[in-house]
């Protein structure tokens, strides 16, 4: 079976045998020596991995932490590469891996369930459990910020924020609603200045997002920076000239003089529609969803 490349690039093409994907939990060994002189000897060590084949033919490994859960850094390699060196651990991954993988998962929903209903002290613990096992868990992260972000603690918030900043995972395409909750629910406790730093770290590694340009320039706003909140929603219209919440920020910018008359976010566009409120009684418009 030949399967032709997501790149679209001719020759690019993967030769399979017909069988699924790899996936599942890895084995490499290494000889390590212990002891000096004559009471020196080797031992053999064993790290366990997590492995999943990618579109493109290639095997993503992430070693397992000492609790036995995916965690840090992920690397890729050639499928050659990876099946010369990575023996598959079935009976492993079944005893060890998939129970606590499972607790895991179970403590975030519970977690995630109790803050939905505002129980937050229910919810805290739950989020704690996971990071005791897995502290760059990206979802009980996100969690326990939100959670401190509920009940207004800013300076544990604060602390949450700085490691979600730094973890690359939590920008992610399957976290993007995650992390822009979190984004908003920062603007909205005044933390304006935290707020644009996760929302900036956010556009280095999101490709050109409509919905995070327009939420950057909320930041932008809420600090008082026209000129910035000017230029991300220009960077927003330009993506997408009909997302209604830029365009309507834009007509909220200029009923209060903020734009000059004739200023266009971008030439051609026509918004004078979306201003159908006085100068008085316009509101900011809201933030947007970014799995919109």
């Amino acid at each position: 079976m030949t399967e032709q490349g997501d790149n679209g690039q001719s020759g690019q093409e993967i030769v399979r045998d017909g069988a699924e994907k790899i996936k599942g939990v890895f084995s490499t060994q290494s000889v390590a020596k212990v002891g000096t002189g004559t009471t020196q000897r080797r031992t053999i060590q064993k790290t366990y991995w997590s492995g999943e084949e990618l579109d493109d033919g290639q095997i993503q490994v992430q070693p397992l932490n000492r609790n036995y859960i995916p965690s840090g850094p992920k690397r890729t390699l050639s499928r050659d590469d990876f099946l010369n060196k990575y023996s598959p651990e079935p009976e492993f991954y079944m005893s060890t891996v998939y129970p606590a993988i499972k607790q895991v998962d179970e403590a975030i929903v519970r977690g995630e369930k109790h803050r939905e209903r505002g129980a937050v002290y229910s919810a805290e613990f739950e989020f704690k459990q996971v990071q005791a096992v897995d502290e760059e868990n990206v979802r009980a992260n996100f969690g326990l910020g939100l959670t401190y972000l509920d009940r207004g603690d800013q300076v544990k918030a604060h602390d949450i924020f700085e490691r979600i900043v730094d973890l690359e995972a939590a920008f992610a395409e399957e976290h993007k609603h995650l992390f822009n909750d979190f984004g908003i629910n920062m603007r909205k406790n005044k933390m304006f200045d935290q707020a644009l730093q996760y929302y900036l770290r956010a556009e280095q590694l999101v490709k050109d997002d409509e919905h995070l340009f327009h939420n950057i320039a909320r930041c932008y706003y809420e600090k008082g920076d026209v000129e910035g909140c000017k230029e991300y929603l220009v960077k927003s219209l330009k993506i997408n000239p009909d997302l209604k919440e830029s365009r309507m920020f834009w007509a909220f910018l200029k009923s209060h003089g903020l734009v000059a008359k004739d200023e266009n976010p971008v030439p051609g566009l026509d918004i004078s529609k979306e201003k159908t409120q006085s100068a008085d009684s316009v509101k900011v418009p809201a933030d947007t969803d970014l799995d919109s």
